[in-house]
């Protein structure tokens, strides 16, 4: 990985886009440290470091932009969240599944209705932060300490709430400049730099709660060691694939014999990446969302009880943060292969899967490998993304929030980017080659 980054910045184009996305991180981190006009968050901020709620999710992927109400504060969730709900109706809504088929033009317009989806989203995810802002009183107050009523209340909303999507929409817009103009995987890439940016204050809160707990101390190299295992074992994963024989029958073109080569299609175990995390994730946000639009002192019971379930300690959580990955990782191997299509390009290319009769009987045996692969892509994800929810059910040490921070779903998201990244620019490099060689 550091010899591809150091090769990379020999070349001059390649040096550039490397320069170019480091500064739409700074820019993206200095942004996450402006606060929000007539907000007044202080000390250790919103949220809890030693929670586990959701509020600690959002600090997470927002690298502690939401904690201190800053104008970053949503980061890129309203845009993952938007490319879940466009995606999943694409299979619905026969536009834009029609859209989905036409190429780069159909791609354009659905990144357009992906982002107004998103400005949609983002307004209605400000709203609900200023109202839970404005219910823990950290909005400014008067000068007799009450919070303004009437048409001073409402401007005061309009300011926190525009802000707040101006800043979605702006960290939307930095993705998409380093897909155009850096090194690529704009979104992931906002995704890693906030999460990258709270582990020396993870660090710190861990190691502090260890000492409280007195001998628990000692358990540090365990913790160490458990996440070095986990992050080799996302690597190996996210390598691992799948490789479907395939032999191409020699023919003659004009003086020339073609084919006669054995060859393979490979098959990653983990397709979809980190996607299916992200957005299990980004569901089991919706409830919790809704739970800061509402007055806790006026909940009952039965609701309580029911916003509680979405804790990411409790055993709830847990199972549907397991099925939703399971679905989303089949919705996303649904898209991006087809048996039917890979099988017709095997036989007009004169190919066939040794064993197996051109055709249908091909494309049944993709699918039913597809089908094993994506089970056992998406049952190795929950193990990563699971575990530390898990361990907190037994242990308040390995799997306090600290460790829920370190490990599983931002774990598996920077990894998993970083991976991402350095394939890319492999990619850039082998493609700068060939196009010398052609020149």
């Amino acid at each position: 990985m550091i010899s591809t980054f150091i090769n990379a910045w020999k070349v001059a184009d390649l040096r550039k886009k490397m320069l170019f996305t480091a500064l739409i991180v700074l820019i993206f981190r200095i942004g996450a440290a402006i606060p929000v006009p007539f907000t007044n968050i202080t000390g250790d901020g919103i949220v809890d470091p030693t929670g586990e709620t959701f509020m600690n999710y959002l600090a997470m992927m927002t690298g502690d932009a939401f904690t201190y109400g800053t104008i970053f504060a949503l980061s890129i969730t309203p845009y993952i969240n938007s490319s879940i709900i466009i995606q999943l109706l694409s299979v619905a809504i026969p536009y834009l599944e029609k859209l989905s088929k036409e190429g780069e033009e159909g791609r354009k317009k659905i990144a357009t209705i992906t982002r107004y989806t998103t400005v949609a989203l983002a307004l209605l995810q400000s709203t609900a932060y200023f109202i839970y802002l404005r219910a823990q009183n950290y909005i400014v107050t008067d000068a007799n300490g009450d919070q303004f009523t009437g048409f001073a209340a409402v401007l005061q909303g309009l300011a926190v709430i525009l802000c707040l999507t101006a800043g979605s929409c702006f960290v939307m817009w930095l993705g998409e400049q380093v897909n155009e103009k850096g090194i690529g995987n704009g979104i992931s890439i906002i995704l890693f730099a906030g999460i990258v940016s709270r582990i020396p204050t993870i660090i710190y809160t861990l190691w502090a709660h260890l000492m409280q707990g007195g001998a628990y101390y000692a358990l540090v190299p365990i913790v160490a060691i458990i996440l070095l295992a986990m992050i080799a074992f996302i690597v190996w994963m996210d390598n691992a694939e799948r490789r479907i024989p395939v032999q191409y029958a020699k023919r003659v073109v004009g003086r020339k014999m073609y084919g006669g080569q054995s060859t393979h299609i490979p098959i990653k175990v983990n397709m979809s990446g980190v996607l299916p995390v992200i957005f299990a994730s980004s569901i089991l946000s919706v409830p919790p969302t809704v739970q800061m639009f509402l007055n806790e002192d006026t909940l009952s019971e039965g609701w309580k009880s029911f916003f509680g379930i979405f804790t990411t300690t409790h055993w709830f959580y847990s199972v549907m943060y397991f099925v939703l990955i399971l679905f989303f990782a089949y919705f996303y191997a649904s898209i991006q292969y087809n048996p039917v299509e890979m099988a017709n390009n095997i036989r007009k290319n004169s190919g066939m899967v040794p064993g197996l009769r051109p055709g249908k009987p091909t494309a049944d045996y993709i699918k039913k490998i597809l089908g094993r692969i994506t089970l056992l892509g998406a049952l190795l994800l929950s193990v990563v993304a699971l575990f530390p929810n898990m361990i907190t059910l037994f242990t308040n040490l390995i799997g306090s929030p600290m460790m829920l921070s370190l490990g599983g779903t931002s774990l598996i998201i920077v990894v998993g980017v970083a991976l991402e990244t350095v394939k890319q620019l492999e990619s850039q490099m082998m493609m700068r080659h060939y196009k010398g060689f052609l020149d």
